[in-house]
């Protein structure tokens, strides 16, 4: 496969998923109107939008660790939240640069906006604060949930009706937010076309507990001094916006694995991929990705840690209360 491809190849691979992702959020809706009693269409519950339930499965993990049960309500936030776990560790943010649906809509606006040549990246005095927020949001998760949260709360949080009916909150959240929730979204939408990926670099928890994982992944893109022309194409293209040019071996935890600076490097040998120091072929990266991610989808559908296994009438008088029930105290 031609590095050069690979560009073209990551954004079909981003479009399946944030299609998919799309068409799960629609059938939820379908589903949760027919479990109300506002449709005679029956729908299926669709399982893949617990992937973005992560506090939800960040306590479910805690669960798991302790007490070795896997989360009955949600098994596949759980699953997702374990396989983007695993390739940040072994495969760096391969998840954020391949996967996450909110990353690929960050990159088409940094796409646009490098069109019309509107998206620059702020001064390293404002940019490392900035960086440092989704850290802190990081370690305020962490407090919380990991350190502070007892196995009898957890309990109480995963039987409740508030966690039976995340799913369909989370999707009026999208469908209908309140003012300040829509106009947080539209200004980081704004800003998108202005700065860099600006959810993924500043305020993303997930990506940053991702990124920490990712400094000992195996893999790394390494540079060539002798080889390199300074040209810069790699930092201008780069969506993390890190200095390549300055480095012999991308281990900052702002790295995706997008592999667009390996791709678009005119010197065939300065800039290449490699797993425990030794060269690999670039398209090796994004298939393992591919593979372990659906590995574990596989391997929690036939172990039956996919689907939701509450009852429809549980689900429906769960449903039937819908946006009136409030977080477990």
């Amino acid at each position: 496969m031609n590095r050069r491809h690979l560009p073209a190849i990551r954004r079909a691979v981003q479009l399946a998923f944030s299609l998919f992702c799309l068409y799960s959020g629609w059938q939820l809706y379908l589903f949760y109107q027919w479990a109300i009693g506002a449709s005679n269409v029956a729908a299926d519950h669709p399982s893949a939008v617990e992937g973005f339930l992560p506090i939800g499965a960040l306590v479910g993990l805690k669960r798991l660790i302790l007490t070795h049960q896997y989360d009955s309500t949600h098994p596949a936030g759980l699953t997702i939240f374990l396989a983007a776990l695993s390739l940040g560790l072994l495969l760096r943010k391969g998840f954020c640069g391949w996967i996450c649906p909110i990353g690929f809509a960050s990159n088409l606006a940094q796409m646009v906006g490098r069109k019309l040549k509107t998206t620059c990246t702020p001064p390293q005095w404002l940019d490392i604060p900035l960086l440092s927020i989704k850290y802190l949001l990081l370690a305020l998760f962490i407090y919380l949930i990991l350190w502070r949260m007892s196995v009898p709360a957890i309990e109480i949080f995963l039987r409740s009706d508030y966690n039976k009916v995340v799913d369909v909150k989370m999707l009026y959240f999208f469908l209908s937010p309140s003012r300040l929730a829509g106009g947080i979204m539209l200004g980081i939408l704004g800003l998108s076309f202005l700065i860099r990926n600006p959810w993924c670099r500043y305020l993303c928890p997930y990506g940053a507990l991702l990124g920490l994982l990712a400094t000992i992944s195996p893999f790394q893109v390494k540079r060539q001094p002798a080889t390199c022309i300074n040209c810069k194409k790699c930092e201008r293209i780069c969506p993390a916006a890190i200095n390549i040019s300055s480095k012999p071996t991308m281990r900052n935890p702002e790295c995706i694995a997008c592999l667009e600076c390996v791709a678009v490097c005119p010197p065939k040998e300065c800039l290449t991929v490699t797993v425990y120091q030794r060269s690999t072929p670039p398209w090796l990266l994004p298939t393992l990705v591919l593979t372990l991610f659906f590995t574990f989808w596989l391997s929690a559908k036939i172990s039956g840690h996919w689907d939701n296994p509450l009852p429809l009438e549980t689900i429906k008088q769960a449903y039937a209360k819908g946006m009136n029930i409030s977080h477990p105290r």
